[in-house]
Protein backbone atom coordinates (compact mmCIF):
# COMPACT_ATOMS: atom_id res chain seq x y z
CA UNK A 1 0.00 0.00 0.00
CA UNK A 2 1.16 3.55 -0.65
CA UNK A 3 2.35 5.65 2.31
CA UNK A 4 -0.45 8.14 1.57
CA UNK A 5 -3.07 5.38 2.16
CA UNK A 6 -1.80 4.29 5.59
CA UNK A 7 -4.11 5.09 8.52
CA UNK A 8 -3.66 5.09 12.29
CA UNK A 9 -4.01 1.57 13.68
CA UNK A 10 -2.82 -0.15 10.49
CA UNK A 11 -0.26 -2.92 10.91
CA UNK A 12 2.66 -2.72 8.48
CA UNK A 13 5.99 -4.43 7.87
CA UNK A 14 9.25 -2.54 7.44
CA UNK A 15 12.65 -4.26 7.11
CA UNK A 16 11.14 -7.57 8.26
CA UNK A 17 9.70 -6.11 11.49
CA UNK A 18 5.96 -5.76 12.12
CA UNK A 19 4.73 -2.39 13.45
CA UNK A 20 1.44 -0.78 14.39
CA UNK A 21 0.94 2.81 13.20
CA UNK A 22 0.16 5.07 16.20
CA UNK A 23 0.56 8.55 14.69
CA UNK A 24 0.93 10.14 11.25
CA UNK A 25 2.28 13.60 10.44
CA UNK A 26 1.84 14.95 6.91
CA UNK A 27 4.16 17.68 5.73
CA UNK A 28 3.50 19.60 2.53
CA UNK A 29 6.33 21.09 0.53
CA UNK A 30 6.78 24.85 0.44
CA UNK A 31 8.28 24.94 -3.05
CA UNK A 32 6.65 23.80 -6.25
CA UNK A 33 7.64 20.33 -7.30
CA UNK A 34 8.44 19.24 -3.75
CA UNK A 35 7.22 15.91 -2.46
CA UNK A 36 4.64 15.42 0.26
CA UNK A 37 6.23 13.43 3.11
CA UNK A 38 4.64 11.39 5.86
CA UNK A 39 6.24 10.84 9.29
CA UNK A 40 4.93 7.70 10.94
CA UNK A 41 5.25 6.89 14.62
CA UNK A 42 5.35 3.09 14.74
CA UNK A 43 5.47 0.62 17.62
CA UNK A 44 6.88 -2.86 17.10
CA UNK A 45 4.77 -5.98 17.58
CA UNK A 46 5.87 -7.66 19.79
CA UNK A 47 8.06 -5.52 22.01
CA UNK A 48 6.22 -2.19 21.76
CA UNK A 49 9.41 -0.33 20.80
CA UNK A 50 8.97 3.08 19.18
CA UNK A 51 10.27 3.67 15.65
CA UNK A 52 9.95 6.81 13.52
CA UNK A 53 9.76 6.42 9.75
CA UNK A 54 9.58 9.10 7.05
CA UNK A 55 8.31 8.23 3.59
CA UNK A 56 7.21 10.06 0.45
CA UNK A 57 3.57 9.73 -0.60
CA UNK A 58 4.32 7.18 -3.36
CA UNK A 59 6.62 4.96 -1.27
CA UNK A 60 5.27 1.49 -0.56
CA UNK A 61 4.66 -0.21 2.79
CA UNK A 62 3.55 -3.81 3.14
CA UNK A 63 0.32 -4.17 5.10
CA UNK A 64 0.11 -7.15 7.47
CA UNK A 65 -3.08 -8.86 8.57
CA UNK A 66 -3.31 -8.74 12.37
CA UNK A 67 -6.21 -10.32 14.22
CA UNK A 68 -7.17 -9.20 17.71
CA UNK A 69 -8.73 -12.05 19.68
CA UNK A 70 -10.49 -11.27 22.96
CA UNK A 71 -9.16 -13.64 25.60
CA UNK A 72 -9.00 -14.26 29.34
CA UNK A 73 -5.91 -15.08 31.36
CA UNK A 74 -5.99 -18.76 32.35
CA UNK A 75 -2.75 -19.70 34.11
CA UNK A 76 1.05 -19.46 34.18
CA UNK A 77 3.04 -22.17 32.43
CA UNK A 78 6.51 -21.63 33.87
CA UNK A 79 7.47 -18.14 32.67
CA UNK A 80 4.76 -18.08 29.98
CA UNK A 81 1.25 -16.66 30.25
CA UNK A 82 -1.60 -18.78 28.86
CA UNK A 83 -4.73 -17.01 27.58
CA UNK A 84 -7.95 -18.64 26.35
CA UNK A 85 -9.90 -17.20 23.44
CA UNK A 86 -13.40 -16.08 24.53
CA UNK A 87 -15.08 -17.39 21.35
CA UNK A 88 -13.46 -20.66 20.28
CA UNK A 89 -11.45 -21.50 23.45
CA UNK A 90 -8.12 -21.61 21.60
CA UNK A 91 -5.21 -21.36 24.03
CA UNK A 92 -2.49 -18.80 23.31
CA UNK A 93 0.85 -19.08 25.11
CA UNK A 94 2.75 -15.80 25.37
CA UNK A 95 6.35 -15.65 26.57
CA UNK A 96 7.27 -13.18 29.31
CA UNK A 97 9.31 -11.24 26.71
CA UNK A 98 6.20 -10.76 24.54
CA UNK A 99 4.07 -9.64 27.51
CA UNK A 100 6.84 -7.34 28.76
CA UNK A 101 5.84 -4.60 31.21
CA UNK A 102 2.17 -5.62 30.96
CA UNK A 103 2.85 -8.66 33.18
CA UNK A 104 1.95 -6.63 36.28
CA UNK A 105 -1.54 -5.98 34.91
CA UNK A 106 -2.52 -9.57 34.21
CA UNK A 107 -5.08 -11.03 36.61
CA UNK A 108 -7.73 -13.74 36.33
CA UNK A 109 -11.41 -13.03 35.66
CA UNK A 110 -10.82 -9.68 33.93
CA UNK A 111 -12.39 -8.73 30.60
CA UNK A 112 -10.59 -6.68 27.96
CA UNK A 113 -7.40 -8.59 27.15
CA UNK A 114 -6.69 -8.97 23.43
CA UNK A 115 -4.14 -11.38 22.02
CA UNK A 116 -2.68 -10.06 18.76
CA UNK A 117 -2.35 -12.86 16.20
CA UNK A 118 -0.49 -12.94 12.87
CA UNK A 119 -0.80 -16.15 10.78
CA UNK A 120 -2.30 -18.05 13.77
CA UNK A 121 0.73 -17.22 15.95
CA UNK A 122 0.31 -14.96 19.00
CA UNK A 123 2.70 -11.99 18.73
CA UNK A 124 1.44 -9.47 21.27
CA UNK A 125 -0.93 -8.64 24.10
CA UNK A 126 -3.18 -5.64 24.58
CA UNK A 127 -4.30 -5.06 28.18
CA UNK A 128 -7.38 -3.12 29.35
CA UNK A 129 -6.79 0.59 30.06
CA UNK A 130 -7.39 -0.02 33.77
CA UNK A 131 -7.49 -3.05 36.06
CA UNK A 132 -8.42 -3.68 39.69
CA UNK A 133 -5.51 -4.89 41.82
CA UNK A 134 -5.18 -5.54 45.55
CA UNK A 135 -2.74 -3.67 47.80
CA UNK A 136 -0.55 -6.29 49.48
CA UNK A 137 1.92 -4.08 51.34
CA UNK A 138 1.95 -0.37 52.15
CA UNK A 139 2.84 1.80 55.11
CA UNK A 140 0.03 2.48 57.60
CA UNK A 141 -1.89 5.74 57.42
CA UNK A 142 -0.48 8.46 59.64
CA UNK A 143 -3.18 9.76 61.97
CA UNK A 144 -3.29 13.52 62.36
CA UNK A 145 -1.19 14.11 59.26
CA UNK A 146 -1.73 17.35 57.40
CA UNK A 147 -4.52 17.61 54.86
CA UNK A 148 -2.10 17.93 51.97
CA UNK A 149 -2.26 15.33 49.24
CA UNK A 150 0.68 13.00 49.86
CA UNK A 151 1.40 9.60 48.43
CA UNK A 152 3.26 6.51 49.57
CA UNK A 153 4.57 3.40 47.77
CA UNK A 154 2.38 0.30 47.68
CA UNK A 155 3.17 -3.21 46.44
CA UNK A 156 0.22 -4.82 44.63
CA UNK A 157 -0.80 -8.49 44.35
CA UNK A 158 0.90 -8.85 40.94
CA UNK A 159 4.22 -7.58 42.29
CA UNK A 160 4.24 -4.11 40.77
CA UNK A 161 4.78 -1.03 42.92
CA UNK A 162 2.82 2.21 42.50
CA UNK A 163 2.27 5.41 44.46
CA UNK A 164 -1.08 5.56 46.31
CA UNK A 165 -2.68 8.24 48.51
CA UNK A 166 -1.96 8.05 52.25
CA UNK A 167 -5.48 6.83 53.13
CA UNK A 168 -5.09 3.52 51.19
CA UNK A 169 -4.47 0.49 53.45
CA UNK A 170 -3.40 -3.15 52.99
CA UNK A 171 -5.88 -5.54 51.30
CA UNK A 172 -7.76 -2.65 49.65
CA UNK A 173 -8.70 -2.96 45.99
CA UNK A 174 -7.56 -0.11 43.73
CA UNK A 175 -7.92 0.83 40.07
CA UNK A 176 -4.60 1.11 38.23
CA UNK A 177 -4.24 2.89 34.88
CA UNK A 178 -2.25 0.48 32.67
CA UNK A 179 -1.12 3.23 30.28
CA UNK A 180 0.56 5.34 32.98
CA UNK A 181 1.02 2.78 35.76
CA UNK A 182 -0.61 5.17 38.23
CA UNK A 183 -3.29 4.90 40.93
CA UNK A 184 -6.71 5.71 39.42
CA UNK A 185 -9.00 5.38 42.46
CA UNK A 186 -10.51 2.96 44.94
CA UNK A 187 -12.38 0.00 43.52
Amino acid sequence: MKASDVKKGNVVENDGIVYQVRDIERSSPTARGGNVTFRFTLYSIPGNRKFDLSLRADDELKEVSLDRRQAKFSYMDGEAFVFMDDEDYTQYTLDAAVVGDNAGYIVEDVEGYYVQVIDDAPVGLQVPTSVILTVKDTAPEMKGASATKRSKPATLNTGIEIQVPEYITNDEKVWVNTLTGEFAGRA
